[in-house]
């Protein structure tokens, strides 16, 4: 179902277009209509939802820079230092030496360990779905090699199907068993054969095993949402996808803007792949045939006047801001071991040792140290008074490694090849889920969805906004862990220029500010040119900054970035030209996110986003999206691999729910096995009706116990029986009717009797059963 397109979603993003044609704009995207030589803005983050362009992306570079100041590598990066965590265990297991397995294996070794399993032991996921008989040993060890080597061989080469047979072929029959296990392991929980090359989508239009299985109502068509769509569908789940907004994506949205002969794809929201080693968006890529550009680490820096900052002091501060994290760092550490609940703000921290330490004392040296702060705060979307000291790197030992890269025509491309061929309810806001032992009912847009089970996927702004009702509530653990995690803010202003005036060497410079209270704003710069289609350049804001700037007049916002290029590129000659288009992002007040991605709070740590991914209503309703992946938080392989977690999960449940099911079932079987035998010579038999009296009495009076056979084409077996107990005269009774609607219609309605299942007899007809049993089998034995 494609979604609609060219609608206004929402009014929260900005929105200038082309200077000489402001005819092209609605008036009623205007901030200032009548301010004509200002860029027309609106507020709209959803305002198009054309697809990305398509063609080669286009390096307009008219009027390049002159060669800039000295510049530093500096990776955008959410850690900085990782052996010192205060909970050691988050680290065990994850990168340990290869030099237990034999050389040959140290490559695919080194593959499973990218895509996060640790080489000498089994993941949590492996020992619950029971991958070898018993945890340790050489069985253990045999496993570890083989799923390595079927991880491995799959990954070079992403575009084919794996099967069964090619996983065997290298591999003794003597390890089938293991073979068979890591197989099945690798495959539903989409560490092997998932994506988007059409081999893979060929295989998965039908059910893996050929099983139909429950229904499951999706809630949120961003990447964690049509990753598990997209998973359960080719295990035999029925879905359907509810989404709120009038496209897919959530917070990955590309929007095309235009003007002056000119075109880009922005990324508004989820924009680097960061780390693409073992990265699932690498391998769509791979299969899209889309080529990585790598995010260059070169990142000049520029004071407010525009001067580069000097090389040497550049330096000294950025070792300075290294040792104040890592003696935070050690503190820490001693601090958990001694008070195991003891968290304080990681701003407090910092400062705390900043000033004792005499560090970044002049205005130069605090302008840079607060530019490094601005760079943590946008990598946590939040203040630096809001991190948790103890925990707000938790995710440190499971970071992706590579490099960090953009895809030419953004992610979008992703995002629109995932939603394809899925059943996608766009415009459905969910208000309710309603769980219980009969299944989930949720409603959206004065529609009732019902399913099996329902998959969550909305945002941690969403769940902290209260925005959806749970019925009955939500656990007081998952609430307080709601509560507890952390969920911030990183707005963007996207500008589409009439040419490239930055240059082509660079992806990255910043800009540093005296005002540290505004240390986020517009202090990173991103340029787009390469992998755009056009001259785009993206300014980010972060940290208290980002807050404010969803109350600044978005024309005003746009003023303040051009005033800080020209600030910076005027000295060396270039001019500024006005851009043809703009865009700044109100993700803060975007009603179906309120706000960009997670980090830990103060008292939270990485257990609650475990808590958050835990399964409510014993497995009625699960949780999947970014804020759910402990590993992988703030990141959109994280929410990706949060979907395939919880497709594996779903799974898990039906096959488990199934199981239960089919041993009632078995049970309640042998019960009516044990009673049919009762009705192989029955006292009576009239149409669809058999009875058998009470043996101690051949009073009108005395008890019957009939059966009644159903028999339909929609029955799962041949026929239905159900029973009553009424007396021996109304059994006679309803004999000497014909037709069984009329022998029903006096059962109901005279007799006033219900028919009921095996189970349902109650304590009289329990007590007939047995005495019939009784008389039946002493007459067998006499005899």
């Amino acid at each position: 179902m494609e979604p609609p397109q060219d609608t206004s979603e929402n009014p929260n993003d900005v929105v200038s277009d082309d200077f000489s044609s402001p005819e092209n704009t609605n008036p009623e995207d205007q901030e200032n209509p009548g301010a004509t030589l200002e860029p027309p803005i609106s507020d709209s983050q959803d305002e198009s939802s054309d697809p990305v362009p398509d063609e080669q992306p286009q390096n307009t570079n008219s009027n390049p820079a002159e060669p800039g100041p000295p510049v530093r590598r500096r990776r955008r990066r959410k850690r900085f230092f990782t052996e010192l965590n205060g909970n050691p265990s988050f680290s065990k297991n994850r990168r340990p030496r290869i030099s237990g397995l034999a050389k040959e294996m140290d490559t695919e070794a080194l593959i499973a360990i990218s895509v996060g399993f640790p080489v000498d032991s089994l993941t949590e996921e492996e020992i619950e779905a029971n991958v070898v008989s018993r945890i340790g040993g050489q069985e253990q060890s045999n496993y570890i090699v083989v799923r390595n080597h079927i991880l491995a061989r799959w990954r070079s080469n992403v575009s084919v199907w794996l099967t069964r047979d090619h996983a065997l072929e290298s591999i003794r029959a003597e390890h089938k068993n293991l073979v068979d296990s890591a197989y099945n392991f690798l495959l539903e929980h989409g560490y092997i054969n998932f994506g988007l090359a059409p081999a893979v989508k060929e295989a998965k239009l039908k059910s893996l095993d050929g099983v139909e299985r429950a229904n499951v109502v999706i809630v949120g068509a961003g990447l964690a949402g049509l990753v598990a769509a997209r998973q359960l569908v080719s295990m035999g789940f029925k879905v359907v996808v509810l989404e709120g907004r009038l496209r897919p994506g959530g917070r990955v949205k590309t929007r095309k803007i235009k003007g002056d002969g000119v075109v880009a794809a922005a990324d508004l929201g989820g924009s680097v792949l960061t780390g693409i080693n073992g990265n699932p968006l690498g391998v769509l890529a791979r299969q899209m045939g889309l080529p990585l550009h790598k995010v260059r680490d070169i990142c000049p820096l520029y004071l407010p006047d525009g001067k580069a900052v000097d090389a040497d002091v550049d330096s000294r501060i950025e070792v300075s801001f290294n040792k104040l994290l890592d003696r935070v760092c050690k503190l820490r550490h001693a601090m958990i071991e001694e008070v195991k609940s003891v968290d304080v703000p990681l701003g407090t921290a910092l400062e705390a040792f900043r000033s004792v330490y005499k560090v970044a004392e002049d205005s130069q040296e605090r302008m840079l140290l607060n530019w490094h702060l601005a760079n943590l705060e946008y990598a946590n979307a939040s203040l630096m008074s809001n991190l948790s000291m103890a925990y707000w790197d938790q995710d440190d030992p499971y970071e992706m490694g590579g490099d960090h890269c953009f895809i030419p025509g953004g992610n979008e491309r992703f995002v629109r090849a995932l939603a394809g061929d899925l059943p996608i309810f766009y415009g459905r806001t969910v208000q309710s889920i309603r769980y219980g032992i009969d299944g989930v009912r949720v409603y959206a847009g004065g529609q009732e969805f019902r399913g099996d089970m329902a998959l969550c996927t909305v945002p941690l702004g969403v769940l902290k906004k209260g925005s959806i009702e749970f019925v009955p509530e939500l656990p007081q653990r998952k609430k307080d862990a709601i509560q507890r995690l952390g969920y911030g803010l990183l707005n963007k202003v996207a500008m589409l220029f009439p040419y490239n005036f930055w240059g082509g060497e660079i992806d990255t410079f910043g800009h540093l500010t005296e005002d540290s209270s505004m240390r986020g704003e517009f202090f990173l710069f991103y340029s787009y040119s390469s992998v755009s289609g056009g001259p785009l350049l993206v300014a980010l804001v972060a940290g208290d900054a980002a807050i404010k700037f969803e109350m600044m007049s978005p024309v005003e916002s746009v003023k303040r970035v051009l005033n800080i290029l020209r600030g910076i590129f005027h000295p060396k000659g270039i001019v500024i030209p006005d851009p043809v288009q703009a865009v700044c992002t109100r993700w803060g007040k975007d009603c179906f996110t309120y706000g960009s991605y997670s980090y830990v709070a103060i008292g939270s740590s990485g257990d609650d986003y475990d808590i958050l991914a835990e399964s409510v209503g014993d497995g009625r309703v699960f949780f999947a999206g970014e804020a759910t992946n402990k590993q992988y938080p703030a990141t959109m392989h994280g929410a990706f691999l949060s979907g395939m977690r919880e497709a594996a999960h779903i799974l898990r449940v039906a096959r488990r729910r199934s199981l239960a099911l089919s041993d009632k079932v078995n049970s309640d079987d042998e019960e009516s096995d044990g009673l049919n035998i009762l009705f192989e010579n029955p006292d009576l038999t009239f149409g669809s009706f058999s009875a058998v009296f009470d043996p101690i009495s051949n009073d009108l009076g005395s008890h019957a116990l009939i059966r009644v056979k159903f028999h339909g084409d929609k029955l799962d077996s041949s026929f239905l029986c159900l029973y009553g107990l009424i007396t021996r005269k109304q059994t006679i009774q309803l004999s000497e009717l014909n037709g069984d609607g009329n022998r029903m219609n006096l059962l109901h309605r005279n007799f006033g009797v219900k028919l009921v299942g095996r189970k349902g007899l109650s304590n009289m007809g329990e007590a007939l059963v047995s005495r019939i049993k009784a008389a039946k089998f002493n007459h067998n034995v006499g005899d």
